[in-house]
Protein backbone atom coordinates (compact mmCIF):
# COMPACT_ATOMS: atom_id res chain seq x y z
CA UNK A 1 0.00 0.00 0.00
CA UNK A 2 1.49 3.19 -0.87
CA UNK A 3 1.48 6.82 0.22
CA UNK A 4 -1.67 7.72 -1.27
CA UNK A 5 -3.41 4.79 -0.71
CA UNK A 6 -2.82 5.45 3.03
CA UNK A 7 -3.75 8.73 3.03
CA UNK A 8 -7.14 7.94 1.45
CA UNK A 9 -7.39 5.06 3.65
CA UNK A 10 -6.73 7.50 6.83
CA UNK A 11 -9.19 10.31 5.58
CA UNK A 12 -12.40 7.40 5.28
CA UNK A 13 -11.19 6.65 9.00
CA UNK A 14 -11.20 10.08 10.32
CA UNK A 15 -14.73 10.47 8.62
CA UNK A 16 -16.31 7.46 10.09
CA UNK A 17 -14.87 8.43 13.25
CA UNK A 18 -16.28 12.02 13.13
CA UNK A 19 -20.02 10.78 12.51
CA UNK A 20 -19.95 8.21 15.30
CA UNK A 21 -18.70 10.78 17.57
CA UNK A 22 -21.61 13.11 16.15
CA UNK A 23 -24.36 10.33 16.39
CA UNK A 24 -23.32 9.56 20.04
CA UNK A 25 -22.26 12.73 21.40
CA UNK A 26 -25.92 14.31 20.24
CA UNK A 27 -27.58 11.06 20.90
CA UNK A 28 -25.59 10.36 24.39
CA UNK A 29 -25.85 14.26 25.64
CA UNK A 30 -29.42 14.57 25.12
CA UNK A 31 -30.14 10.53 26.77
CA UNK A 32 -27.98 11.75 29.59
CA UNK A 33 -30.20 14.81 30.47
CA UNK A 34 -33.15 13.11 29.53
CA UNK A 35 -32.90 10.64 32.12
CA UNK A 36 -33.79 13.45 34.40
CA UNK A 37 -37.15 14.47 33.16
CA UNK A 38 -38.63 11.62 31.04
CA UNK A 39 -41.26 13.92 29.14
CA UNK A 40 -39.44 17.29 28.37
CA UNK A 41 -36.95 15.72 26.29
CA UNK A 42 -38.84 13.67 23.97
CA UNK A 43 -38.62 16.25 20.55
CA UNK A 44 -34.75 16.45 21.43
CA UNK A 45 -33.85 12.87 21.47
CA UNK A 46 -35.51 12.27 18.01
CA UNK A 47 -34.07 10.90 15.03
CA UNK A 48 -34.43 14.22 13.48
CA UNK A 49 -31.73 15.55 15.71
CA UNK A 50 -29.71 12.51 14.57
CA UNK A 51 -30.35 12.97 10.93
CA UNK A 52 -29.74 17.22 11.37
CA UNK A 53 -26.46 16.13 12.95
CA UNK A 54 -25.27 13.88 10.14
CA UNK A 55 -26.04 16.21 7.86
CA UNK A 56 -23.78 19.13 9.40
CA UNK A 57 -20.90 16.28 9.79
CA UNK A 58 -21.64 15.59 5.48
CA UNK A 59 -22.00 18.87 4.48
CA UNK A 60 -18.72 19.82 6.02
CA UNK A 61 -16.66 17.38 5.50
CA UNK A 62 -17.35 16.27 1.73
CA UNK A 63 -17.37 19.94 0.87
CA UNK A 64 -13.76 20.43 2.53
CA UNK A 65 -12.56 17.08 0.77
CA UNK A 66 -14.15 18.03 -2.72
CA UNK A 67 -12.55 21.47 -1.96
CA UNK A 68 -8.89 19.86 -0.86
CA UNK A 69 -8.97 17.42 -4.31
CA UNK A 70 -10.07 20.34 -6.37
CA UNK A 71 -7.42 22.56 -5.36
CA UNK A 72 -4.89 19.58 -5.38
CA UNK A 73 -5.33 19.57 -9.06
CA UNK A 74 -6.29 23.17 -10.22
CA UNK A 75 -3.27 24.19 -8.00
CA UNK A 76 -0.90 21.79 -9.50
CA UNK A 77 -2.05 23.24 -13.34
CA UNK A 78 -1.59 26.74 -11.75
CA UNK A 79 1.71 26.74 -10.84
CA UNK A 80 2.99 24.86 -13.75
CA UNK A 81 0.73 27.62 -16.17
CA UNK A 82 2.66 30.51 -14.12
CA UNK A 83 5.97 28.54 -14.61
CA UNK A 84 5.09 29.31 -18.54
CA UNK A 85 3.21 32.54 -18.25
CA UNK A 86 3.18 34.93 -15.60
CA UNK A 87 0.56 37.27 -17.01
CA UNK A 88 -1.95 33.72 -16.08
CA UNK A 89 -1.47 34.77 -12.74
CA UNK A 90 -5.31 36.43 -12.17
CA UNK A 91 -6.86 33.46 -14.01
CA UNK A 92 -4.85 30.76 -11.98
CA UNK A 93 -5.84 32.83 -8.47
CA UNK A 94 -9.38 33.00 -9.44
CA UNK A 95 -9.80 29.38 -10.53
CA UNK A 96 -7.94 28.51 -6.99
CA UNK A 97 -10.28 30.79 -5.03
CA UNK A 98 -13.01 29.48 -6.29
CA UNK A 99 -12.14 25.99 -5.53
CA UNK A 100 -11.97 27.58 -1.67
CA UNK A 101 -15.09 29.13 -2.06
CA UNK A 102 -16.70 25.17 -2.04
CA UNK A 103 -15.04 24.83 1.27
CA UNK A 104 -16.79 27.58 2.64
CA UNK A 105 -19.81 26.83 0.85
CA UNK A 106 -20.34 23.59 2.88
CA UNK A 107 -19.26 25.35 5.84
CA UNK A 108 -22.05 27.73 5.48
CA UNK A 109 -24.56 24.72 4.99
CA UNK A 110 -23.54 23.19 8.08
CA UNK A 111 -24.22 26.19 10.05
CA UNK A 112 -27.61 26.45 8.48
CA UNK A 113 -28.32 23.07 9.43
CA UNK A 114 -26.84 23.09 12.96
CA UNK A 115 -29.23 26.06 13.79
CA UNK A 116 -32.30 23.62 12.84
CA UNK A 117 -31.02 21.48 15.74
CA UNK A 118 -33.62 21.36 18.48
CA UNK A 119 -32.06 22.60 21.93
CA UNK A 120 -33.89 22.81 25.46
CA UNK A 121 -34.38 26.14 26.31
CA UNK A 122 -36.11 25.69 29.35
Amino acid sequence: MNGKHKFYLLLVIFQVVLIFLVIFTSNGIVSFVSAQDETAFDFYDSDTTIALAIGVALSVGLSVLGSAWAMKTVGTAAISALSEREEAFFKAFLVVALCEALAVYGLIVGILLWTKIPSFAG
